[in-house]
């Protein structure tokens, strides 16, 4: 599986990208990959070099790269019909709706569509507003929420608020990071200071009446940092003690990522809103937003998504959504997902420098640490190489950048855990046998 190293015509394009697209638009690795297609669980460069794709396009390849009942979806769309806005009634649209509000938790039933997580979540704020009639929304600390104005002041990580101050509006409470609790607890004298925050937040940042909390069930830029399962049902609870409204983005986390349909469900709590875009498409551009009809029944416009409840995006999303039932994938999530956890914990054991293990089903994080918990983003960066020259690609994250992602689609095998877990275990030792020569060279 190693890696032959990047070729002449890739080097030639990536210098072409540098000079043709914006400095922000950054990729992986010392030598970027110019992939060519994907099978499954495996992505391809152009020299045919295979890969072993535990990233999916950043947790949106859900059901697997050129899935062939999801491309038969697209194609037969396309043949009928690609776009013509929603000025028009389309079935595929209507269709989707209808599952969505089937498949969520509570009393969601009313959803409108975009083309990205970014929209769905500017979408689900905007209706909070509306119907409460208040202003003021809360988010986390290491949340991340998109790139638009509103979306980047959501943000709670200061790298992802490019040329932004922020808008008014929006404050920032604790988020539930259990590796570096803040108020210095265990997990096992845990008091859940971090969701009564939330109550202090309320008092003292805004005008005592909210619109709604932001959060993410799992949050994923910022390092798959996984809270209690407890600590949703204390901000839902004071959140809407204050006549505020609870949205869950379930962007990353949705669609039986966590091995449940959605993660909020881990927590036993029924949001006010949900948002969606990512694994819904399996990598077409969609995202969603959907509320209830007491919430929804107020947003009533005039407003349009130009792309929104595109005809193509939407079959993509239902027979995706027909391959994650079919063929159980949500379990396999969950089932698959505790074998990686397990081979993850038992790296940890044997590699100090994996300081926390993290995650739910098929959305794993490991952070890496030195002593006393300082963050070694140096770290992740040469597992990084190492991983991607033995053909394994994963991903990273975190407000230190000391994060590493991994997160499959949802019908990886076992064999495929089995051979990312040896990959991973091959970079670590060689990472410490680095170290080791190091040390035997320093006087």
């Amino acid at each position: 599986m190693g890696n032959s190293g990047v070729s002449q015509e890739a080097g030639e394009l990536a210098n072409r990208q540098r000079r043709v697209l914006a400095p922000g638009v950054a990729t992986y690795y010392a030598e970027p990959i110019e992939l060519h297609h994907g099978d499954g669980c495996y992505l391809f460069d152009k020299s045919g070099q295979r890969y072993l794709d535990f990233f999916g396009g950043i947790l949106t390849v859900s059901v697997g790269h050129a899935n062939p009942r999801v491309n038969a979806a697209v194609v037969d769309q396309i043949q009928k019909l690609t776009h013509v806005s929603t000025l028009y009634i389309t079935a595929p649209m209507v269709d989707l709706a209808e599952r969505l509000a089937q498949m969520t938790p509570g009393d969601l039933e009313v959803s409108f569509f975009t083309s990205s997580g970014t929209e769905a979540n500017e979408t689900a704020v905007a209706m909070a507003r509306t119907a409460t009639g208040a202003y003021d929304v809360i988010a986390l600390r290491h949340s991340y929420s998109g790139r638009s104005a509103l979306a980047m002041t959501l943000t709670g990580q200061a790298n992802w608020k490019i040329g932004l101050s922020g808008t008014p509006g929006v404050v920032h409470a604790m988020n539930a990071y259990c590796y570096r609790c803040p108020f210095g607890k265990t997990p096992d004298r845990c008091g859940l200071e971090c969701a009564k925050d939330m109550e202090d937040t309320i008092r003292t940042s805004t005008s005592g009446r909210i619109a709604a909390v932001i959060a993410e069930p799992i949050q994923g830029v910022g390092g798959f940092i996984t809270p209690p399962d407890e600590y949703f049902q204390e901000i839902a609870d004071i959140v809407r003690k204050y006549g505020g409204l609870f949205i869950a983005d379930e962007v990353q986390t949705g669609f039986g990522r966590t091995g449940k349909a959605f993660g909020i469900e881990h927590s036993g709590v029924d949001p006010d809103l949900m948002t969606f875009a990512k694994g819904l498409g399996n990598g077409h551009p969609i995202g969603a937003t959907i509320a209830t009809q007491a919430v929804a029944g107020q947003y009533t416009g005039p407003t349009i998504s130009t792309f929104g409840g595109n005809p193509v995006s939407m079959r993509a999303a239902l027979a995706t959504l027909d391959v994650i039932d079919e063929d159980s994938l949500t379990e396999n999530a969950r089932d698959q997902g505790a074998v990686l956890r397990a081979g993850l914990e038992e790296l940890q054991q044997r590699y100090p420098m994996i300081g926390d293990v993290r995650g739910k089903g098929l959305m794993q994080g490991m952070e890496f640490v030195r002593s006393d918990k300082e963050p070694a983003p140096d770290l992740v960066n040469r597992f990084f190489e190492y991983t991607k020259a033995e053909g394994l690609l994963i991903g990273k994250g975190g407000l230190y950048g000391n994060t590493v992602r991994i997160a499959p689609a949802l019908n990886v095998s076992r064999q495929q855990v089995d051979d990312a877990l040896s990959l991973m275990e091959g970079a670590l030792a060689r990472m410490v046998r680095e170290e080791s020569g190091l040390a035997q060279l320093t006087p």
